[in-house]
């Protein structure tokens, strides 16, 4: 695959403005009312059986496969003439909310909210079609009042949003620790602070929080704050990997469109590929998209650190999804979930195979 530079030519996204209640945040694009320079597609390119794919993700480091795919032209490449939309989101559940509604078709999302959507909707809204990422995920905390494990009974730590995945993964830990906490008020002996991404490191810095579970780049940001890192997540998972991020579709779309369906795949496929060939282009690339969100780039102490601790990948990894819905369910957060159907790869493997790879395997937890 060519370097990155030479792909800017094909960057696109048209940002859509449905839901202004729980988009938190939108700008790519020009201001130009010609599609062909405001999308990136070429001149002449046929449309797929969809006009456009609308697509949501986070403006989050873990969700580098949809920024760098975006801001690189790569999903669009694929696409031909089918047009992208794409709205961010700040936690899974806004997300899920804007999947439900059909404001949406594609999204890149956590575990934990993709169970919750599934099971909500009975299974009948709602598939995985693909992974995306794991790691990047740590507790970090105040060396002054936190100088081990054992010393946050009685310390207040920040997660994400009530329900999201690092804030399951927190309430779990925290129960194997033997503490006692209140999943859906966040009191107990250790307490539990709902605090957005955004603001976490304003609240570390006030003192109003001890220390965070939170994903890339918010842990390294609160580090560069100096917090320091007292677990990574990876290192309580075999292998030490599990699944941040999942690819999420509508059934409907999915029904409707497999074509377009199947070239956002080859363009996520592509995407990491591009990524972990080339990891200091791809940083780069995913830094200006951040940039181009928020407004700024995020400097080398926060970037570097938190782009090392992220594996991008194409495997879901089924059987952790699985494993992340129990704890959930023993967080009292999520009844026993029937997750029978709630993966779809057979797109994704199409695409493997088409590349010369391996299938992925949904843990028995497929549609067929």
């Amino acid at each position: 695959m060519s370097a990155a530079r030479p792909l800017t030519a094909l960057r696109t996204l048209a940002v859509t403005a449905t839901l202004p209640l729980l988009l938190t945040a939108c700008g790519y694009g020009s201001a130009s009312t010609d599609d062909d320079k405001r999308t990136g597609v070429a001149a002449g390119a046929e449309k797929l059986s969809a006009g456009e794919v609308r697509i949501g993700y986070f403006p989050n480091l873990t969700h580098a496969t949809a920024l760098v795919g975006v801001q690189e032209g790569l999903f669009q490449k694929e696409l031909g003439g089918t047009t992208i939309k794409a709205s961010t989101f700040n936690a899974g559940p806004s997300e899920i909310e804007a999947l439900n509604a059909g404001s949406i078709d594609i999204g890149w999302i956590g575990p934990s909210p993709a169970v919750n959507g599934y099971t909500r909707s009975n299974g009948k809204n709602l598939r995985i079609i693909g992974g995306s990422a794991s790691g990047g995920v740590k507790l970090v905390v105040n060396p002054e009042k936190i100088k081990s494990l054992d010393d946050l009974e009685g310390k207040r730590i920040a997660t994400p949003q009530l329900g999201n995945t690092q804030d399951v993964a927190f309430l779990n830990w925290a129960a194997e620790k033997g503490w006692k906490v209140d999943a859906q008020s966040g009191k107990g002996d250790v307490s539990v602070v709902r605090t957005d991404n955004k603001v976490t490191p304003d609240a570390y810095k006030s003192g109003s929080v001890d220390g965070a579970w939170v994903p890339e780049p918010t842990a390294s940001k609160l580090v560069a704050e100096g917090a320091e890192v007292l677990l990574d997540e990876a290192d309580l998972w075999p292998g030490k990997k599990f699944v941040i991020t999942n690819v999420i579709v509508r059934q409907a779309f999915l029904e409707e469109h497999p074509d377009v369906v199947e070239a956002v795949l080859r363009g996520s496929v592509k995407t990491n590929e591009w990524i972990n060939t080339n990891p200091e282009e791809a940083k780069a690339s995913a830094n200006e998209a951040l940039e181009e969100l928020s407004g700024k780039a995020l400097p080398a102490e926060v970037i570097d650190p938190a782009w090392k601790s992220i594996t991008f990948l194409d495997d879901p990894l089924a059987s952790t999804l699985n494993s992340q819905a129990e704890h959930a369910v023993k967080a009292g957060l999520l009844k026993e979930p029937r997750l029978k159907g709630i993966y779809d790869l057979a797109p994704l493997n199409k695409v493997l195979e088409a590349e010369g790879r391996e299938g992925v395997d949904d843990a028995g937890l497929g549609a067929g």
